[in-house]
């Protein structure tokens, strides 16, 4: 059964209209060589790695200092570059006296002389880097975006943080950001989500790890409407369920619309004050729902099973339980601690 088939079917058992802003309670049920060549030195020339996959447009872009001291004394600082589909990476070690938006224009400008898509749009989750990243790309012909879908570059900094950076000399863990998420802004401004854009009906449901794998797979960027699948975070087992919620609107194309321009990051249930949040762009927080006592239980296996798979989750609206596939599906991750 292909996984949209069984996702109507969860949907067609558990729906109900939508009483007010409430939810619909439900029951859930191509590698990278790393680049250890680096370890050894932390200073090193610019790195490019090219895989198979498909080219993007959309770019993913750190800089940041890492959790390394060079020569015992000053931090390590990177570069890392690379698009959302995993096609390259680029990695650059900076000298900490050579951090300024003009060593970065430069980098990012040679990165485009070796490759053979050029970026539509640059994205970047680091807040504490805006000004400088910010000026940096000013005069390079892109469009700079401070964003939280940043998800390939978040999987390639897990991968550096485990595999890389303890292997290089001068390595401190005491260094690293700590628990805490990375954020843009540490004030978040909550809204009402527009009447025009509420579903009429929902429901938490769950789908297999499995049917977003290529090679078992039956969800692909083919089948989703206007969504987006992030990159999966590695070594989750294939037949976990990974959890989400399902939109079933009349408005379906025209809400599905929106949540592709408005770049949709994720949703969150917070059981103390009983409400559901659908975050987009970098800061920006939508009330969605709020929650009964039945319901508040389904958002806490919701956040269960999110915590479970490394934030993992996913957004789905569609028209009717008889729509082939939906209007717009996203497969989101929250950012990852620590990196």
């Amino acid at each position: 059964m292909k996984a949209f088939e069984r996702l109507l079917l969860l949907i067609i058992r558990l729906m109900v209209v939508a009483p007010a802003l409430g939810f619909v309670p439900s029951r859930t049920s191509s590698s990278f060589v790393l680049d250890s060549s680096l370890a050894s030195s932390p200073i090193a020339e610019g790195v490019l790695t090219k895989t198979s996959k498909s080219p993007s447009s959309d770019w993913e872009l750190d800089c940041y200092s890492r959790p390394v001291l060079v020569d015992g004394k000053k931090k390590l600082w990177e570069v890392l570059v690379t698009d959302s589909n995993g096609s390259f990476r680029y990695c650059q070690s900076l000298p900490s006296n050579q951090v300024n938006s003009k060593e970065l224009r430069n980098v990012v400008e040679s990165i485009i002389d070796q490759v053979e898509t050029k970026p539509d749009t640059i994205r970047f989750f680091r807040g504490a880097m805006f000004n400088m990243i910010n000026i940096a790309l000013s005069e390079v012909d892109v469009v700079a975006k401070p964003s939280r879908c940043t998800f390939e570059l978040a999987s390639w900094l897990e991968e550096r943080h485990a595999e890389i950076y303890p292997e290089m000399e001068g390595y401190k863990p005491s260094m690293r950001d700590g628990g805490q998420r990375p954020a843009f802004l540490d004030a978040r401004t909550l809204q009402k989500l527009p009447d025009a854009l509420r579903g009429e009906k929902y429901a938490f449901v769950g789908l297999p790890l499995s049917e977003f794998l290529p090679e078992t797979g039956s969800i692909s960027n083919e089948n989703i409407g206007v969504g987006k699948l992030c990159t999966l975070p590695k070594g989750l087992p294939a037949d976990a369920f990974v959890q989400g919620i399902v939109i079933l609107t009349n408005r379906a194309e025209a809400l599905a619309t929106w949540l592709s321009g408005t770049e949709v990051v994720g949703l969150s249930c917070d059981l103390r004050q009983r409400s559901v949040m659908m975050e987009t762009d970098i800061d920006t927080e939508y009330l969605m729902a709020k929650l009964n006592d039945v319901q508040r239980a389904e958002a806490n296996i919701f956040e269960e099973g999110k915590a479970a798979m490394e934030g993992l989750h996913f957004i789905s609206v569609m028209q009717s339980e008889n729509d082939d596939q939906p209007a717009g599906f996203w497969l989101l991750r929250d950012l990852p601690t620590g990196i």
